[in-house]
């Protein structure tokens, strides 16, 4: 490859990637803490932030895929593999393994935040029913092994 090719080529990198995602991260720290009190106010703030957010990350991702395809690795994350591999140095293979484990840290949170989104939820439909009148038609009690029994209303005795 002569050095006018080189220079025209853009540079193969995850830091803005790397950026974003701890950006991300933090994002997701500051919903689960709004989630758990209830922030509503904050929450909408961070909504609307977190598009801007992913749509950074995935133009990031794409420039990386682009500077792939220009260096002859397919555009994409096994690319990238391909390419740390023929380029394989500590910074940047630490680098890089530093980045994959922040997208699981990111998606654990997010899967987290889904978790505490339902409950809120399954709590708000609850007192919506509760409200409108309607019932569950069964009441749901615990016995002494922790199972779940349906209190049926039409039966007056149950075993605990």
């Amino acid at each position: 490859m002569n050095t006018a090719n080189q220079t025209s080529m853009p540079a193969i990198s995850f830091d803005a990637d790397a950026m974003l995602v701890a950006k991300l991260i933090q994002d997701l720290q500051h919903e689960q803490t709004a989630l758990v009190s209830a922030d509503m106010a904050t929450i909408e703030k961070l909504v609307d932030n977190r598009a801007e957010l992913l749509q950074a990350l995935g133009e990031a991702a794409n420039q990386r895929y682009v500077a792939l395809a220009a260096a002859g690795f397919e555009g994409n994350e096994t690319g990238m593999e391909k390419w740390l591999k023929l380029r394989s140095s500590q910074g940047t293979d630490r680098a890089w393994m530093d980045f994959q484990q922040q997208l699981a840290q990111a998606k654990e949170l997010n899967r987290l935040n889904g978790l505490l989104i339902n409950k809120h939820f399954q709590r708000n439909q609850e007192r919506l029913d509760v409200l409108q009148g309607k019932s569950s038609g069964s009441t749901q009690l615990y016995g002494k092994n922790g199972q779940a029994h349906a209190a049926n209303s039409s039966r007056t005795s149950f075993s605990v």
